[in-house]
Parts: structure tokens; C-alpha cells; sequence
């Protein structure tokens, strides 16, 4: 299984433009009466409907039928930020769990009956939700629908198969974190940057408090939110609504609602009063790099307006090969291999504004840290201009035709924003709403929270006297 980090890493901008496919774009110009062809076929398939089982379970139908295949995404609204102090980790160890067999279906009879059609799965937990899916031939869609319904209430939990679990979720610990002083760096920048939200906790989970997970508190986390109301049905392929309706109520329609999870209160994280450093030294480190996270409003807590400015800013400021960052350190200074920026506001709660490099030669951290400090005060206060903005836009409208390709990317994108306080008109209306940025508003974003009181800034070196990388 895959663990994600607190964000699913999709470019900021191209996600916020997951148009419905009903709005899909063509790249190349066809014939008229082919094209008039192709549109009333797209409109026709990608008309995107959600209705709403007795037991709660809410649905989601994205047609598409370019391909006989089908992708079930199945969404619980619980995450890492929803653990129980002194419980990191549960959620990401729980999701581990779900392979372990149901009553009717012995650990692997899942896993073994995707691969045996030519099909592929995954799951992957983040802060804020906990994701499972299936790609498989739309005919196939029934069989991967029960046994996703038949782990939602069937689950079976021995001390046998929870205990070697735990073992395998330290060693992964282990390899991914423990092991690499990057993903070292990243955690101690969010438990820097979050002083009270839990955000500030890793979605692995700490050492510590892995260790002591038990069986009795597995047992209690599923039961409180792997229930059919906690939880999101995306369908999107080569189905219609009549057919994923039937099949819905044939198998999760029958799964009990066991559970009142409840609203999601959080404790509050605190304004930000100082900037604050994070150094990592290490002798596996062969290239210096700096990163700098500010605390920002996710798109469900921003103010009408922020979040998409945001998104505008950190394309222009570091979202490719002509924004602002790279043709000033990486083209015009040549001091930086690599420099950039992204916004993660994919998130019930804080989001995240990023900004990082690394040097090139004989350049140094500072030289890297002063440039980009120069970038981002110059649009503070001169702001960006109408040319950049546009060229934003154009970017973005033409990457949402390549995500639009993908049943995943775009089932990804309404269950991430339905599991995180938002709605399908939310997403819809996204597009319009990058149209509607100006370049003042993208000037009053960066002034309110491009600020170093509002970040961490964290150092990852090498060992004094060791030789680096050019």
C-alpha cells in the first residue's frame, strides 16, 4: 500500500481545474461533423450525477466511455488528523489492515481476484481522509463492489494478523523516514509549523506511539469510522447511473450504518507570531536544499477568492520552466539546480504555501534563500502582471485535458474535496473561479501570507568537511 503525505501531489492548478468531463477539450482540430460528433458523445457520457443510499453512503458517477474500464474509489472520511492523541498512525496502520480477510473472504481472495482480470489497486492514507481503489474491466464492476462492501463491515482482526502488521508498519517507518533525511527534514517542518492542529503530526504515525497500537483500538477505530455514512462511492468509467445505482444497492445498500461518527472538531492552530529554522545535518545528505512552508488557508477555510490566488501565485512564482523562481535562479543566475513553488489547499483544515531550492557549483544556501526572498518581494510589492496571470490559465486549461484522461486523477478530485468539507459545485465551479483571480488579488494573498512569521524554514546539510554534488 501506498502512504501519502498530508497532500495528494497533484500541481495545484492543474487539479483546481478538474473540469466535469462534460467540458472536455479537444487539442486537435477535427472535422466539423466528426468534432459535433465527439462533442454530443462526451456530453452525453459525462453527464456526472451522485445519489445517496438509505444507509448514508453517498455516490458518485462520473461516466466516461472511451474504454470498457472502471475505476471504484471508495473514501472514508477519517484521516490522521482524526486519531485520538497518542494514537498517530492508526489511520495509515488501519488501512494496512483492510487487507487482512473478511469472514467470507480469507486474507489475498481480493488482491488475487484484481490480478487475475488485469486489474490494479492500491489504498493510501492522508491527514485528513483514507482512500481505497480498484481499475479493473467495466464488467468486473459488481465483483470489486462486493468485496469492497464485504471489508466495510466483515473485517476480521486476530491478535495473529494485527501484531505482524504493526511490524511491517515500523519497517516502513524505518525505510521511508528513519532512513532518508529528507523525509526526516519534512517531518520536523510540520511538527514546527503546526504548533496545536494535528496536522503537525506525521500520517506514518511517531515511533512511539506506533508501537503501542493495539487490536482493541483497531477494532474501535473501524468501528467508529468505517461505517457507510462516513464514507464516499466515486464509480467513473464505462458505467451509467441506472447501472452503478443497482449495483450499489445489490452490495453497499446492504452494509448496516453501525456508527455516528460525528463532526470533525479539531483543536485550533493558533495565529503564527515568529519565523521559526529547522537544520538537519547528516552524513547521507550529498546536496544542500532549502525549503520554506508557510501556513496558509486550505480551499475550505480560505476566504472567497484566497485559495484561488494562491493557486495563481505559486504557479507564477514557481510552478514550471518560465515562472519566476526558475528563470531567475535556474536561467538567469544559474546558482540553482532545482527551485520552484506549489500550494497544498487540499485540506479540511490549514493549508500549506511552499517554496524550495537547491544550489548548483559554488553557489551557497544563502545565495539560494536571499534570490528567492528577492522573487517573493517583488510580487509583494509590485504584484504580478496581467501577461503572467494569463499565462497561468493557459497553462492550466491545457494540463486538465491530460488529467481528464485518467479515471483516477479525476475520481481523486471530488473525493478529495468531498471528503474535506467541500461539494460538487465547488469543484465544478472552480474554473470559473481561477478566471475571475486578478492580479491585485494574487498581490493581497502574497502580502497576507507570504510572511516569515507564518513559516518554517527547514535546512537539509551535509556533514562539515564532506563533499556535495554540483
Amino acid at each position: 500500500m501506498k502512504l501519502f503525505p498530508r497532500q495528494i501531489g497533484l500541481s495545484a492548478l492543474a487539479v483546481a481545474f478538474a473540469l466535469p468531463l462534460a467540458a472536455r477539450a479537444e487539442t486537435v482540430a477535427a472535422p466539423k461533423a466528426e468534432a459535433a460528433t465527439q462533442q454530443a458523445t462526451t456530453e452525453k457520457a459525462a453527464a456526472l450525477s451522485t445519489f445517496m443510499l438509505d444507509n448514508g453512503l453517498q455516490v458518485v458517477v462520473l461516466p466516461d466511455h472511451r474504454a470498457p474500464v472502471v475505476t471504484q474509489m471508495l473514501y472514508y472520511k477519517v484521516g490522521a488528523a482524526d486519531e485520538a492523541p497518542g494514537e498517530s498512525g492508526i489511520a495509515h496502520f488501519f488501512e494496512h489492515l483492510m487487507f487482512k480477510g473478511t469472514k467470507t473472504n480469507p486474507e489475498g481472495t481480493f488482491s488475487r481476484a484484481v490480478a487475475e482480470i488485469g486489474g490494479q489497486e492500491n489504498a493510501f492514507t492522508t491527514s485528513d481522509y483514507t482512500g481505497y481503489y480498484q481499475q479493473v474491466p467495466a464488467d468486473a464492476l459488481e465483483m470489486v463492489m462486493t468485496f469492497e462492501a464485504d471489508r466495510m463491515e466483515n473485517l476480521v482482526l486476530s491478535e495473529e494478523t494485527v501484531a505482524p502488521e504493526r511490524d511491517v508498519i515500523l519497517e516502513e517507518r524505518r525505510s521511508r523516514v528513519d532512513n532518508d533525511p529528507g523525509s526526516q527534514l519534512s517531518e520536523a517542518v510540520q511538527a514546527a509549523l503546526f504548533q496545536n492542529s494535528p496536522y503537525g503530526d506525521p500520517v506514518i504515525g511517531w515511533r512511539s506511539e506506533i508501537e503501542a497500537l493495539s487490536r482493541d483500538g483497531a477494532i474501535a477505530f473501524y468501528d467508529k469510522y468505517y461505517t457507510p455514512n462516513n464514507a464516499i462511492l466515486l464509480i467513473a468509467g464505462d458505467v451509467t447511473e441506472a447501472e452503478v445505482r443497482r449495483l450499489a444497492e445489490k452490495t453497499y445498500g446492504k452494509v448496516a450504518r453501525r456508527a455516528e461518527p460525528g463532526e470533525r472538531v479539531r483543536p485550533v492552530e493558533p495565529e503564527p507570531l515568529a519565523a521559526r529554522t529547522v537544520t538537519l545535518t547528516d552524513a547521507r545528505v550529498t546536496q544542500p536544499s532549502m525549503q520554506r512552508t508557510y501556513l496558509a488557508p486550505s480551499d475550505t477555510t480560505a476566504q472567497p477568492g484566497e485559495a484561488e490566488a494562491l493557486d495563481v501565485l505559486a504557479d507564477v512564482l514557481g510552478g514550471g520552466t518560465t515562472s519566476r523562481l526558475y528563470r531567475s535562479l535556474v536561467v538567469d543566475k544559474a546558482i540553482a539546480a532545482s527551485a520552484g513553488a506549489h500550494y497544498a489547499g487540499t485540506a479540511l483544515e490549514e493549508g500549506q504555501f511552499v517554496v524550495y531550492g537547491m544550489p548548483r557549483g559554488e553557489a551557497t544556501l544563502d545565495a539560494i534563500e536571499t534570490a528567492i526572498d528577492a522573487e517573493i518581494d517583488r510580487i509583494v510589492e509590485k504584484g504580478i502582471t496581467e501577461e503572467e496571470l494569463e499565462r497561468a490559465r493557459n497553462r492550466v486549461r491545457k494540463d486538465v485535458i491530460y488529467q481528464r484522461d485518467s479515471q483516477t486523477s479525476m475520481a481523486r478530485r471530488y473525493a478529495a474535496a468531498l471528503s474535506t468539507g467541500r461539494t460538487i459545485a465547488d469543484v465544478e465551479g472552480w474554473p470559473e473561479r481561477i478566471e475571475a483571480v486578478t492580479v491585485e488579488d494574487v498581490t493581497a494573498a502574497a502580502r497576507k501570507y507570504l510572511q516569515p512569521k507564518r513559516s518554517v524554514t527547514g535546512y537539509l546539510l551535509p556533514e562539515p568537511g564532506a563533499e556535495t554534488r554540483s
